[in-house]
């Protein structure tokens, strides 16, 4: 029928029901759910709120997971907030987190402390231990040289841990008590 050709536009195949199933090569297959029918369609660039992943079979458009999150990079890294939200770091929140503020005219957080570079990690520890059989945490710093903000406090420095396998067994075996 006409309608169902419409419905068809760039479609290798196409389901009368749901819509494109394939797509031609070029092109990004669009699905969505009404309640629980799911239809296709093959689009040339990807709706708000997702993005375009190219694939040997076929290239899909795939939902951007924050819903406040208007466009995306990749699942997890939004590029645009919708309205109401702030962008810092590939992410969207309600206001702009502690140390940063909201750019003029954009919707996007900048730091408003200069910051240093990162010292080394720390040794790896576990229990304030260096040794062990277990993941540990190594940290290291971000210092902030004589910074202060435009308010006249002082910007704080940043730390960040990650976790890290411990590298040596302590002697007389792991589970040995701490004093």
């Amino acid at each position: 029928s006409a309608g169902l050709l419409e419905n068809c536009t760039g479609c290798v195949l196409c389901s009368e029901d749901n819509g494109c199933i394939t797509c031609h090569h070029r092109l990004f297959l669009l699905i969505w759910r009404d309640g629980i029918r799911q239809y296709g369609m093959c689009v040339h660039t990807c709706p708000s709120g997702y993005f375009g992943v190219r694939g040997l079979e076929v290239n899909r458009c795939t939902k951007c997971r924050s819903p406040s999150c208007e466009s995306c990079f990749s699942r997890d890294f939004c590029m645009k907030c919708k309205d109401k939200f702030y962008l810092y770091k590939g992410q969207c929140f309600r206001q702009c987190p502690p140390g940063t503020e909201a750019q003029p005219g954009t919707r996007e957080c900048q730091e408003t402390c200069e910051q240093g570079p990162w010292s080394e990690w720390s040794a790896c520890t576990h229990e304030s231990r260096t040794c062990g059989c277990k993941w540990g945490v190594e940290t290291r710093v971000r210092e902030v040289p004589e910074a202060v903000r435009e308010d006249g406090t002082a910007c704080p420095a940043r730390l960040e841990t990650r976790r890290c396998r411990m590298k040596k067994h302590c002697p007389g075996g792991e589970h040995r008590a701490t004093g």
